[in-house]
């Protein structure tokens, strides 16, 4: 029954219910709201955001610059429907070089600074450092909760689901985003993203999401059950061939000559493999290869193009079964020094060693 379809509002609907019942167990959390009605994960972001944080209140991140979707629905890149058009500060503090947190310079700042929200992201985005542990996550948490312990902790955990045994939400962040498309998803979720965390937080997501009043009681699944609830079952299977696949790719670039980020044999906390290439033109050959070897429109060539989001022209290569899923095989950049492939995913260790071992051969050419 919980498979069955709803249109129109949505309301009263068994399967959606169930269905965020069972994220808010596997994330251990109070409430969740997982809505196909969200876009991507951006959207779960950006709803979260938007809920949590009133004019005068501020934002703090305190790993670095975060993705380039979010620069401008915070306001890093002028928007008139910016958090910072609305009236919420914001302020980061960049990551050590050794890619930890600047623990010293959070605390003091926490210490003298009213903060709402605090945001970190687990994954690396566009960056070449290391993707933050569960681990130093905890331990960034601990020690804030010693100076405030109402300030808000939100951690975007794109592509870092079932990497680790335990999530942000098992070490104390309040509110938690993802996208159905990505590792949770499994591979069958079709559009949609998550939010997890405390019931009063999702509370406000969802009426933002929506509409005061409304909140979670409407959107329908419109058939989507099944998938966000199969795919589940699947991702931890889907997630470790994506692992697998990026330490094959690692292993395999860094014997060419070709700096890798993370090595084959270092921990990992999320599914992306970063090739440096150093070159325009190889960067988008190794893109190109791996749509070349897609087992979904391997006929199509792709170009750097003006993504929205984005500040850079950006290709990406996602011959997927469902449009831009990046827990299937893809690879994408934005084209910019040094010129990184980013690469995620893989359905199938199989069919994604095949796919770099295709593109390895397009950087290599006439040379091997």
């Amino acid at each position: 029954m919980h498979f069955g379809k709803t249109t129109g509002y949505g309301y009263d609907d068994p399967g959606r219910e169930v269905i965020e019942k069972i994220y808010a167990d596997i994330f251990n959390t109070e409430d969740s709201l997982v809505r196909v009605q969200f876009v991507n994960g951006t959207h779960a972001l950006s709803t979260s955001l938007k809920a949590l944080l009133m004019p005068n209140d501020e934002l703090l991140a305190i790993s670095g610059r975060p993705y380039d979707t979010l620069c401008e629905v915070i306001g890093i890149t002028e928007n008139p429907l910016s958090l910072k058009s609305y009236g919420v500060k914001y302020s980061e503090i960049e990551l050590l070089e050794n890619c930890n947190f600047d623990k010293k310079k959070i605390i003091d700042y926490i210490s003298k600074t009213k903060v709402k929200v605090i945001h970190i992201q687990r994954s690396k985005g566009y960056a070449l450092r290391k993707s933050l542990y569960i681990s130093d996550i905890k331990e960034m948490i601990e020690e804030i909760r010693k100076i405030d312990t109402k300030v808000i902790i939100m951690v975007d955990n794109c592509y870092g689901e079932f990497v680790e045994k335990q999530e942000p939400t098992d070490v104390g962040a309040d509110i938690v985003c993802g996208s159905l498309i990505k590792n949770i998803g499994g591979g069958l979720c079709e559009t949609g993203a998550y939010i997890v965390g405390r019931k009063d937080l999702i509370k406000l997501c969802a009426q933002t999401l929506t509409c005061p009043g409304i909140g979670k009681e409407c959107g329908a699944t419109l058939d989507q059950n099944r998938n966000i609830l199969q795919g589940l079952f699947l991702a931890p299977s889907v997630v470790s061939n994506a692992l697998k696949s990026a330490v094959f790719a690692s292993r395999l670039l860094e014997n060419l000559g070709f700096e890798v980020y993370p090595k084959f044999n270092e921990k990992r906390s999320d599914i992306i493999q970063a090739i440096k290439l150093n070159d325009e033109e190889l960067l988008i050959k190794f893109i190109q290869g791996i749509q070349s070897a897609s087992p979904v429109d391997s006929h199509v060539i792709p170009y750097p193009w003006d993504m929205p989001g984005y500040s850079d022209k950006v290709i990406m290569a996602a011959g997927t079964f469902i449009d831009g899923a990046s827990i299937e095989l893809s690879a994408d950049s934005p084209i910019r020094e040094p010129y990184v492939a980013y690469m995620q995913g893989g359905l199938t260790y199989e069919s994604a060693k095949i796919a770099i071992c295709v593109a390895v051969d397009k950087i290599l050419g006439d040379n091997h």
